[in-house]
This record gives structure tokens, C-alpha cells and sequence, in this order.
């Protein structure tokens, strides 16, 4: 790959994704040694060519269960206008908000200065790379974004007038998800405006399901997150679903994985009690270690199933689903694990009982496409 490849990928991230502005103040967060920080700092150049004000900090790798530095929360806590994260794995929880949530205007409870700032109080606009590499950055950022946000708002269009969606797929997916209450969130590089917030590679639409609603069967035959890593699939993954929780995995070597990491995850959240959170908040953040937290559709034509999840989800032609916590910070967890199903036809149930299309085998066909 040739070095202006990645130049230019920063470039597109800084200037048509954040447009970030002369003077702003850029925070980029990542991990020592590894290919995430040449990306970090190839942002940071792209950024000081525009005038703003870069700062970059590294701070060891961080897991699903593990917590960012003190110094990455305090530099967080300075409000920068925009952010970065680009890490091998994951930021890194916040141990203090864990225990003493913050509340933003609107009465929202949050467990992160990150989110906090993002979504609760809207003054950060911030992009999030988790297993980002040099490669994949470089292909799949500069991509036609005219095409993806058109696409993407007609998605979301459809898919925040609906109450429940039923998806199926050919390895025996069947699985209705309620969404009555849920509006649908976009990631489709956009992040030019406080409060705006998704991954880079970006292309997806995704919805939190309503609490409690989603029933039928989910089988994984992309890929699955690990509580570190990706699991590859060779022998699908069937998930039964009840009550919105996941309750029986069947599979071969690659199910037992997916059940260790939602035990792990359940582990990880009863730890929080010791370290000071009251014993029925701990309680639910373990129980929605098995909770159904999302439901997104892939829109990027340059990605594809490459072992990272990052990338994966992302695939067009792909839906996954989330075990864990979910975007509409009222099913807390201590994990969150995407898993990609290949070739959905997914249907949107209306409140007037139509029933419209929104992808049949994998392809957008929707009104707008």
C-alpha cells in the first residue's frame, strides 16, 4: 500500500467526515506500537494541515472489561470539539461513572464521560475505530458518502416508522424484533455537527429493539465478536431468543466461545458491586450480558467479510445483531458482541399493519434505492 493511501483516507476523515475547523481542539486516543497509532497520527497531521489543534495520547491496549486510563478520561473531561478513537481493541470503561453515572439534561443515566459528552450533552463530535488496520482504513474511508447517507436516511426513514421487524435468512435465521418507542441511528460518515457520533469504516443503520420484545432464532454465519478478537465462523451459531434474551446457544467450537464471553460478560458486571455499585444495578447489568441491544444493516460497497468485525458489520448485503448493551442506554451491559448474519430479507411491520420490504436476500429494496 502506498503511504499517500493512508494520507489520504485521514484527510477524507478529517475534512468530509468531522470538517473539522481551524482552531478546534482534536483529541485522538490510541495504543502504543501498533498500526492503530499510525493511523492516530496520520489523523493528526491531516489535522494541523486544517488549522485545528491536535493532541494525541496513547495508553495501553483495553479489552472489553477493562478501564481507560485516568489521564484519557481527564483529557475526555477538557471537551475537546472532536475525537478519535483508535484502538486495537477497545477505549476502556470508566471506572468513576461506572459507580456515579452522569445525567444529562434529559434525565439519561451514563456510564461514560464519552458518552456523556456525545449523546447526553452534545458538545463532542467523534469518530471510534476499534481493530482498525492500515489496510482496511485505507480502502474503506474514502468511499462515495453521497450515495451512503442517501441511502441511509431513506433506511431510517422506514425503519423509525416501524413497531417490530421480522428478519430471516437462508443458514435459519427467523426472528421478530420489536422497535415500538426506538428511532433508528445512522452511521453513515457524517460526524460534521456536536452530538454526532459512529465508526470509521462507517455504513450502517441500526436500532436499539424494544426492551423485552424480540422472539425466534438468530444464526450467526458471519463472524461473532469475542470479548477479545472476532470468533470466525465455520460452524454457524444458532441463538434462541425469548423475552428479548438470548437463552440457548447450539453450535460446535465457535457456540461454546460466544457462551464463555456472555458468562465472562456476566462475571464482569457482578464484579461492580465490590467496587461500589448498588446490588441490583449490578444484577442487570449481568443479566443483559444476554440481552438483544442491536439490530443494523450494512451499507458500505467497499467492505467486506474480512475477520473483523469492524469492517463486517459494516458489509452490505449483512444485518447483525448485538449481545449486550445498546445504544439506547437503558439495557446497560459490560459487553457488547456483534454477530453478522449473511443475506437477510428483513421486513418492516408498520403500525397500520402494511408490511414493507426493506432488504430481500441481501439487497436494498426499499423506496429510495
Amino acid at each position: 500500500m502506498k503511504p499517500t493511501a493512508l494520507k489520504k483516507a485521514a484527510q477524507t476523515a478529517v475534512v468530509d467526515c468531522l470538517k473539522l475547523q481551524s482552531g478546534e481542539r482534536f483529541l485522538v486516543v490510541s495504543n502504543p506500537g501498533t498500526e492503530q497509532e499510525l493511523i492516530a497520527r496520520a489523523l493528526v497531521d491531516a489535522a494541523a494541515d486544517v488549522g485545528a489543534v491536535p493532541s494525541l495520547l496513547v495508553q495501553p491496549v483495553k479489552g472489553q472489561g477493562d478501564y481507560a486510563e485516568e489521564y484519557v478520561l481527564e483529557a475526555l473531561a477538557l471537551r475537546p470539539e472532536a475525537f478519535a478513537s483508535l484502538s486495537k481493541e477497545k477505549l476502556g470503561k470508566d471506572r468513576h461513572r461506572l459507580t456515579v453515572p452522569l445525567k444529562a439534561p434529559d434525565g439519561k443515566s451514563y456510564d461514560h464521560i464519552f458518552h456523556y459528552l456525545l449523546h447526553g450533552t452534545r458538545v463532542l463530535r467523534a469518530f471510534w475505530s476499534p481493530g482498525v488496520s492500515v489496510e482496511m482504513f485505507a480502502r474503506i474511508v474514502p468511499v462515495d458518502y453521497s450515495w451512503m447517507r442517501s441511502a441511509a436516511a431513506a433506511l431510517k426513514a422506514a425503519m423509525d416508522e416501524a413497531v417490530a421487524f421480522q428478519v430471516q435468512a437462508p443458514a435459519g435465521t427467523d426472528i421478530v424484533v420489536g422497535a415500538l418507542g426506538r428511532k433508528a441511528m445512522v452511521d453513515d460518515g457524517d460526524f460534521r455537527s456536536q452530538g454526532l457520533g459512529g465508526n470509521l469504516p462507517a455504513g450502517e443503520v441500526f436500532i436499539s429493539p424494544s426492551l423485552k420484545t424480540a422472539e425466534g432464532r438468530i444464526v450467526f454465519d458471519g463472524s461473532v465478536a469475542d470479548i477479545v478478537g472476532d470468533i470466525v465462523i465455520e460452524k454457524p451459531i444458532e441463538c434462541t431468543v425469548s423475552g428479548g434474551f438470548v437463552l440457548g446457544i447450539e453450535g460446535g467450537a465457535e457456540a461454546e466461545r460466544l457462551e464463555t464471553a456472555l458468562r465472562k460478560g456476566m462475571d464482569m458486571a457482578g464484579a461492580l458491586a465490590k467496587r461500589g455499585m448498588e446490588p441490583e444495578e449490578a444484577l442487570r447489568y449481568a443479566t443483559n450480558a444476554r440481552h438483544l441491544g442491536e439490530l443494523g444493516i450494512g451499507l458500505n460497497r467497499a467492505a467486506r467479510i474480512s475477520g473483523r468485525m469492524l469492517e463486517n458489520e459494516k458489509v452490505y448485503g449483512t444485518c447483525h445483531f448485538a449481545l449486550g448493551s445498546n445504544y439506547d442506554e437503558d439495557a446497560p451491559a459490560m459487553i457488547h458482541l456483534d454477530g453478522l448474519v449473511r443475506k437477510p430479507t428483513i421486513t418492516a411491520l408498520m403500525p397500520d399493519g402494511r408490511e414493507v420490504l426493506l432488504m430481500k436476500g441481501g439487497t436494498l429494496v426499499s423506496p429510495g434505492y
